[in-house]
């Protein structure tokens, strides 16, 4: 049991902001913080490892953990010089660094420990120690233990910088990388801390989100430029892995080392402000400090340090995660010592991961992201699973429950206001907004709106269809087109529309309706709007179930149609065992979705690293989610799944109208939760499995479709039909779209989808109804 305490207590970050508390107010006994603190810096003792142990204790703990760091530092940076190619082994090494016996002056001992062992071994250290002490700052500045600058977004701007840089403006010097990795970082920085200042916006778990959509607005766009050019790929597909392979010679390293020595200097100077702004707002003012220049400040270090990383060294994740989390385990809330000990867990990590990427695959290199990913993936999870997501405000419990039942409550007060009461004549009454359909002895009882909206959106899907047939390098008017529809006038129009261009159409319109269905079963079944196939990991688990197919086939084609489905069960089946299950964690599931849809999509990466650049251009456009090349065939596994899954989840439609009440409420009403979970969950995975199998994973299609088919349909029906009329539209809208936005280029439906639905994703979270369910 935790020993109770009392005395003065700090006020919580909400109340300092507000002004709705006083500081260095007496708090009462035994009195626990507020449940909805979302601040973790000073809400709750029980999430400070350090403030339950003495002061000397707790400083002699911190002085150990430093020492021990330091030396392991140096012991790994030791095994970093005296491993890899070349085979020089740790007596060399020592030779050349002492130049015993004019060692210096081997060209073989230069070439290996001079020009690059050694410039590796220390940009591992100084990129480590950047990302570390870029993570700790971000955690403190939005009190938030999940940030960090992989999973927010900033690593994923700096890239788009980079590669803007390598394909429109030909760089190619490590001040140029800077450069363009500064600027991208500085606007994806700028948007977290907009978001994180937002009201409802700072909740960890939603700032994670939020930062996972600004990242896939930036992969999107990204992917339109490397999409385009090959060689821009070629150098692309390497430096994305986040490798350290391509160090070569203290060029770089010393160009950018004045960088990463200003942003630790940045650092040090805030960390005293820094530890009173995480007292609040009103505090902080009042011990002479301005917090807004504050929060500037971490803005431009943590900038700093991510470009140059980024610049030397490419997209790290997770390392600042796993070191601001593993310093605060040991220095509590002493920020200082927080930011020593995550600079140096940030260098051993990273130079024990490129030490284990030399090793693990010889004579190949895996790249350092893909070792880190593994570690930090796990560690997500583990700190999305703690006891102290309560303490730290990550669940919102009381938030999501009083949302959800509040929308339970009206929407089954609606309903049983529309349902028919006993009367006299009972025949004659139904419920408003429908009409009854007969024919013949046959009756139908009909909504009005939900059949409004269905028809609208099979003309727009109608229109959509025609524009697309329509949209191409040809010139040929709708007139042309619509007899080629039909096989009518010129032969070439009736071949060029019928099999290519429909064939497309086809394949669009199957991949687009098993999307939207399975984004509407998922973001049921979860009573989650953010609940999707791409956000729980299921499409990247398929993506990299389908390139492994590839790679182990001898011909290397698409025939193993079967490989998404199985990915998709897999990765979906992982992410509800490890977070407790769907619609009964709040936002735990995306996290861990967001988890498990890293280490895949590092799997993917890996895969694509290993082929051939013409290879790995096909696949890495298919990885982007293309329709290009896709016909009749390739469409036919997914419409024979539509017409086997798409009648059962209509079977199962009354089920889950009520399974978006509680769990007793629809036990109430006659359904049995858990197993149409699990029908659900079974056939979401299913759809996006073969979709992904047809045009690759396509992204926030399967978000948007419930989203806009709900606001057509009305809150009080799960609109299946209407869903998969929507993502059927949206896809070949976006296929469209690319096909024509740059003429003589093409660009894959899925980056469309990406770059316009991360701000679809950003104003589904931050909304007003971010919190109630579909």
């Amino acid at each position: 049991m935790q020993k109770q305490r009392t005395g003065i207590a700090a006020p919580s970050p909400e109340r300092g902001a507000e002004g709705g508390g006083l500081p260095g107010a007496v708090a009462q006994k035994d009195a626990p913080p507020p449940a909805d603190d979302p601040g973790f810096a000073s809400a709750r003792p029980a999430a400070d490892p350090g403030r339950d142990r003495p002061a000397g204790t707790a400083r002699r703990t911190v002085a150990l953990a430093v020492a021990g760091f330091a030396a392991a530092v140096l012991v790994l940076a030791a095994v970093s010089l005296c491993v890899g190619a070349g085979e020089v082994g740790a007596s060399g090494v020592l030779d050349y660094l002492l130049d015993r016996g004019g060692a210096r002056s081997d060209p073989r001992l230069a070439l290996v420990v001079g020009d690059l062992r050694l410039p590796r071994t220390l940009t591992a250290l100084l990129v480590g120690g950047a990302l570390g002490v870029a993570g700790c700052l971000l955690q403190a500045v939005t009190r938030n233990p999940l940030a960090e600058t992989g999973l927010l977004g900033v690593n994923a701007g700096a890239s788009f910088g980079v590669v803007a840089g390598i394909a429109l403006l030909g760089l190619d010097t490590g001040y140029a990388y800077l450069i363009c990795a500064f600027a991208g970082a500085v606007v994806a920085s700028g948007l977290v801390l907009l978001i994180a200042g937002r009201r409802g916006g700072g909740s960890p778990m939603r700032l994670v989100l939020a930062g996972s959509a600004l990242g896939a607005t930036f992969g999107g766009l990204t992917s339109v430029i490397v999409v385009n050019s090959a060689e821009t790929y070629d150098r692309f597909r390497f430096w994305v892995l986040g490798s350290l392979a391509g160090v070569e010679g203290f060029g770089e390293l010393g160009r950018l080392t004045p960088v990463l020595v200003a942003g630790f200097l940045v650092a040090l100077l805030v960390a005293r402000p820094l530890s009173a702004l995480a007292l609040g707002d009103d505090l902080a003012r009042s011990l002479g400090h301005r917090p807004p220049v504050i929060r500037t400040v971490v803005a431009v270090g943590v900038t700093l340090l991510t470009a140059a990383a980024v610049a030397l060294a490419g997209p790290i994740s997770f390392l600042g995660l796993l070191a601001g989390f593993l310093a605060r385990a040991i220095a509590g809330t002493r920020l200082a010592a927080r930011l020593l000990l995550a600079g140096l867990i940030g260098a051993a990590v990273l130079v024990l991961a490129d030490v284990a990427a030399r090793v693990v695959s010889r004579p190949f290199e895996a790249p350092v992201s893909v070792i880190v990913a593994l570690v930090g993936a796990p560690v997500l999870i583990g700190i999305v699973r703690s006891r102290q997501l309560a303490a730290m405000g990550m669940t919102e419990p009381a938030t999501e429950e009083r949302a959800a039942g509040k929308a339970a409550r009206g929407a089954l007060h609606a309903l049983r206001q529309r349902l028919p009461r006993r009367g006299p004549k009972p025949g004659r009454v139904r419920p408003a907004d429908t009409f009854v359909l007969r024919r013949g002895p046959l009756s139908f009882l009909v909504a009005r709106r939900a059949t409004l909206a269905a028809l609208l959106l099979a003309a727009l899907l109608l229109l959509a269809v025609v524009l697309s047939a329509y949209a191409g390098q040809s010139e040929m008017g709708v007139a042309r087109t619509f007899q080629a529809i039909f096989g009518e006038g010129d032969r070439f129009d009736v071949l060029l529309v019928q099999k290519f261009r429909l064939g497309r159409i086809v394949a669009g319109l199957a991949a687009g309706a098993a999307l939207g269905l399975a984004g509407c079963l998922t973001q049921t079944l979860a009573r989650n709007r953010l609940a999707t196939p791409e956000l729980l990991g299921v499409n990247d688990g398929a993506t990299a179930a389908v390139l492994l197919s590839v790679t182990l086939s001898a011909t290397g084609t698409f025939g193993a149609w079967w490989a998404g489905p199985l990915g998709a069960l897999a990765a979906a089946v992982v992410v509800t065992v490890v977070s407790g299950g769907l619609g009964q964690r709040g936002y735990r599931v995306l996290v861990v979705g967001l988890a498990m849809s890293a280490l895949a999509s590092a799997a993917t990466q890996v895969v694509l690293s290993r082929r051939s650049l013409n290879s790995a251009s096909s696949l890495y456009v298919w990885t982007s989610g293309s329709l290009n090349g896709r016909s009749y065939a390739v469409a036919v596994p997914v419409l024979i799944g539509l017409a086997v899954l798409v009648p059962l989840s209509l079977a199962v439609a009354r089920h889950l109208g009520v399974l978006r009440f509680d769990d007793a409420t629809a036990s109430s009403l006659g359904a049995v939760p858990g197993r149409t979970r699990a029908v659900c969950l079974l056939l979401a995975v299913a759809l996006a499995g073969l979709a992904v199998g047809i045009c690759g994973p396509v992204g926030f299609v399967a978000l948007a479709s419930p989203v806009i088919a709900s606001r057509l349909a009305g809150p009080l029906r799960v609109p299946l039909v209407g869903t998969m009329l929507t993502g059927a539209l949206l896809v070949v809208a976006a296929d469209t779209v690319g096909r024509i936005v740059f003429a003589g280029t093409e660009v894959p439906v899925g980056v469309v989808t990406t770059v316009l639905g991360g701000p679809f994703l950003l104003w589904v979270l931050l909304g007003r109804s971010a919190a109630t369910r579909v």
